[in-house]
């Protein structure tokens, strides 16, 4: 089979060129597009998600020969997690060719996190059916990049981490306030604040209330430790 103009110029941006280009078709087919001719990505997903795992675990534990099982594995949950797939997957413009049914493109389907993390994980699979491991795990390496050298920071979770500062300081759990919902149902952006008893604050916005969150921790923890310093 031939692929489309658009799947070639894909096929590039990963560095991989399918020699059963059928593999990456059903890689980018979401189940709201599949049909009895035509296969969805769920179980590339779940074979790809093992792929990346051990390309992952492999990479943390050459980069760091003193570190111990409790850092490896935070910093390898935060390397595999969804979010971290779809970032990934933006940045290779993934959406542009996810094969989508007519209600999940109307509910933009292309810019979902988890949507994209699952394709991205499918396509890690079709590339190692089609050429193996050491193919796949060089792709991955390769679209990862610096993440796996600056993925300590990343690792931690700002909420708990902002609230373990306030605890050691004796004050109260930091407070989430929404203040603000806009967007349509199937796209919504939440801007939250996050306040300590202390007065100070930070503001962030996300596509979902955990991300939104998180950003505004992220933030106020950024700064209540330079303060520290």
């Amino acid at each position: 089979m031939k692929l489309s103009a658009e799947l070639k110029a894909f096929e590039a941006r990963i560095g991989h060129r399918f020699k059963r280009p059928e593999l990456l078709l059903r890689a980018v087919t979401h189940s709201s597009m599949a049909s009895p001719t035509r296969k969805d990505n769920q179980r590339l997903e779940f074979l790809g998600d093992r792929v990346l795992g051990l390309t992952m675990a492999g990479a943390l534990f050459a980069a760091d020969s003193e570190a111990t099982e409790g850092q490896l594995a935070p910093r390898f949950n935060a390397l595999v997690r969804k979010e971290t797939c779809a970032d990934v997957a933006r940045e290779v413009d993934l959406g542009a060719v996810l094969k989508l049914g007519r209600s999940e493109m109307m509910s933009g389907g292309r810019r979902k996190a988890a949507l994209l993390g699952d394709a991205m994980e499918a396509v890690i699979a079709a590339v190692y059916l089609d050429a193996g491991f050491e193919t796949a795990q060089a792709m991955v390496l390769k679209l990862w990049g610096n993440r796996i050298h600056t993925v300590e920071t990343d690792s931690r979770d700002a909420k708990t981490a902002l609230q373990e500062w306030a605890q050691a300081r004796k004050q109260q759990p930091p407070r989430y306030t929404q203040l603000k919902r806009e967007g349509p149902d199937h796209a919504p952006v939440f801007t939250i604040e996050v306040k300590l008893e202390s007065g100070e604050s930070e503001k962030a916005t996300a596509g979902s209330k955990r991300q939104a969150e998180q950003a505004a921790a992220k933030a106020l923890l950024a700064r209540m430790e330079k303060d520290d310093e």
